[in-house]
Parts: structure tokens; C-alpha cells; sequence
């Protein structure tokens, strides 16, 4: 078992272009009346206290939702807006003092019609989780909002078979594990690859971290490869990596299935994000898609100089 606990990087910058994606993902699905199924593989603690001990470690969460929290609404591109409105809404005082994670945002943004599976193998996590969702639902004024939502201490990768296809047909599924083990690589595109052979309509999203390892250079060239279904890549990186290769400066997210708006949307507001979050000299962003037809299509963003 991994000693890897989200709360010493909630809300860092790989988490704003990971919400930042799953905010317009939700809001694209339930534009349509049909019953939506959100499966989070691995899903963390669902919301974290920014002053807490884990937090303030190193508080990444300056090199992310800091650099945007204080932007008035006009200063940002509509969907970075939309984003920072749900951050906010967990924030009810003004100031930042909470980060909610993939749960928690897809709990606020899905219908009471739509449902929620979340896993998490983390014996802590999957406790804190439960626990927070039990005082979410306290705190509700709708009778029984969380009974639609389930929450399982087990193997993500392993338990999304039996999940798919969903009943109706509609679903949403982020693999976001920590890739401590290097085998979650290979086990992120096998399990999209077998998820796709079951449910071939349904929208996939992936997240991972920027990274010397091959495995991680290698994860989202081998996803592109997977047969016949357009996708989605963004990436964005706040600096060139350090020399020694620790520490995190860049990540991706890598969609199966995106919503048509999504690329439009992610090429208007990249530019100004990697400004707003950049750390260093080479801070970029890469947006590129792809189709069983149309073949390839790229775009990279430029180097952008440090604003410190």
C-alpha cells in the first residue's frame, strides 16, 4: 500500500486544470435530461481544509487555485470563471480556506437524478471520505441527497468492469490514481481500453503527472493509439522541470469521447491560465485532438516568462 495522501497537494496547479476540465465535462452532460453515472476510480477524501498540517507542508495550492482565487470575474475566460464559482461555493465566507476535490465538485455540479461511485483503496481516505459526504448531506436542505451517492474502500481499476455500461447509457468516468507504482501506467490504458470495448459511448477522462519517467512520458501516445475513438489532450506545465527531476510542474489531462465545445473552450482560455499560474521560464500548455478520420491535429502554446 502507497503512502499517498491528496491533501498534501489539494489544490495545486494540477488539480485547477484537472477540476478546471471536469467542471465543463459535468456541465456539457447534464445539459441533457437523461441520467448521468460519474465513477471517480480513485477518489481521495472529497474535500480538504487548507490550513491543515498536510496542506501547509509544502501548500501547493499556492502554485494553483491561490493564483486565481482573488480575479474578478471579468479578468477570466468564462470557463475558468464557471470553475472558480464552484470553488467558491465551498468557500461561502469569501475567503479560501477549504479545496474540494473530484467528489465533491461532481456531487455539487450532477441532478438528483444522476449517480455517483466513488473508490477509494486508501484505508484512511476511503474513512474521511464517507465521513465528509456523511456532514455534506447534514448540511443539505434537500431530504436524502446523498443516498445517491456511493462510496466503496476498494480497487478502482478492478471494480469499474462491473459498472459498465450503466443503465442509461450516460456516463462520465475519471482515472486519476497517484502513479507512485509505475504499473498504474500500464494499468490506465488497459482498464480504458477494456472500459471502452464495454461501453464505447461512454466520456473517459484521465489525469497524470508531467514527468521524467518514461512511463509517464510514454501514457498519453499509448492512449491516443487506442482504437477508434476521437480524444482530447491538454496539458500544462507552470516551468521547465528542476534538474534534480523532483517535485511536480506539469500534468495532462487526456479525454476519450470529449464534448465537441471542450477543445474550442480549452484553446481560449489556456493562454491565460498558464499566465495566471506560470512559476518559471518554460511554462506552456499543449492542446491537441485527435479522430479515427481526421487523423491528428495540434497545437502548442509558447513559453511564457516568470511573473515572480
Amino acid at each position: 500500500m502507497f503512502s499517498y495522501r491528496h491533501a498534501f497537494h489539494a489544490g495545486n496547479h494540477a488539480d485547477v486544470l484537472k477540476h478546471l476540465v471536469l467542471t465543463q465535462l459535468i456541465d456539457y452532460m447534464v445539459q441533457k435530461e437523461g441520467a448521468v453515472m460519474f465513477v471517480d476510480t480513485h477518489a481521495g477524501g472529497g474535500i480538504y481544509a487548507l490550513d491543515s498540517t498536510q496542506a501547509t507542508r509544502n501548500a501547493e495550492y499556492k502554485t494553483g487555485i491561490t493564483r486565481i482565487w482573488d480575479k474578478k470575474e471579468k479578468e477570466l475566460p468564462a470557463a475558468v470563471g464557471r470553475y472558480l464559482e464552484v470553488i467558491r461555493s465551498f468557500n461561502s465566507d469569501g475567503q479560501l480556506r477549504a479545496y474540494p476535490g473530484s467528489p465533491f465538485i461532481a456531487e455539487k455540479l450532477l441532478r438528483p437524478q444522476d449517480r455517483l461511485r466513488l473508490f477509494e483503496l486508501h484505508h484512511n481516505e476511503s474513512k474521511i471520505l464517507t465521513e465528509n459526504l456523511r456532514k455534506l448531506e447534514a448540511q443539505s436542505t434537500s431530504s436524502g441527497r446523498g443516498k445517491r451517492v456511493m462510496v466503496e474502500r476498494d480497487d478502482g481499476f478492478a471494480a469499474l468492469k462491473a459498472l459498465l455500461p450503466p443503465p442509461s447509457r450516460r456516463g462520465l468516468v475519471l482515472i486519476d490514481p497517484p502513479y507512485e507504482d509505475k504499473n498504474d501506467y500500464r494499468r490506465v490504458k488497459d482498464v480504458l481500453e477494456d472500459a471502452i470495448a464495454r461501453f464505447p459511448t461512454g466520456t473517459y477522462a484521465v489525469w497524470y503527472p508531467i514527468l521524467r519517467r518514461m512511463e509517464s512520458r510514454q501514457l498519453p501516445e499509448r492512449l491516443k493509439r487506442l482504437p477508434g475513438k476521437d480524444w482530447l489532450h491538454v496539458t500544462l506545465s507552470i516551468s521547465e522541470p528542476s534538474p534534480d527531476g523532483f517535485g511536480l510542474t506539469g500534468s495532462g489531462m487526456f479525454v476519450v469521447n470529449p464534448p465537441w465545445t471542450l477543445e474550442t473552450q480549452l484553446r481560449e482560455l489556456m493562454p491565460s491560465l498558464t499566465t495566471m499560474l506560470t512559476a518559471g521560464p518554460g511554462a506552456s500548455f499543449v492542446v491537441e485532438s485527435g479522430a479515427p478520420v481526421t487523423g491528428v491535429g495540434a497545437r502548442r502554446g509558447r513559453s511564457l516568462p516568470s511573473q515572480e
